[in-house]
């Protein structure tokens, strides 16, 4: 998975993947948080959370970017992370 840049639509919703309520309450839960970051003008009026989910485990994905280029300054998790995590569950 490249994480140089965001592009719209890299990351196509999962309508069809059926979630807990306790799991869609976390993800608004999060979604709202980064809003909140991103209007206080904490991060500058260059960079912005943004919250995608991981296309092959559903899983949040946390970024820092650059509005005006794309480039991601800071993902969270990282991406050795969710490479290890995939590699894991391929093995068991």
């Amino acid at each position: 998975m490249e994480i140089s840049a965001i592009q719209p639509g890299m990351y196509p919703a999962t309508a069809g993947s059926p979630v807990s309520p306790q799991e869609a309450s976390k993800r608004r839960e999060l979604i709202q948080a980064a809003k909140a970051v991103n209007t206080s003008g904490a991060l500058g009026e260059q960079n912005e959370l943004v919250f995608v989910l991981n296309p092959g485990s559903n899983e949040a994905i946390l970024r820092l970017v650059d509005r005006k280029t794309g480039e991601v300054m800071l993902q969270l998790p990282p991406e050795y992370v969710l490479r290890l995590a995939q590699d894991l569950r391929r093995k068991t």
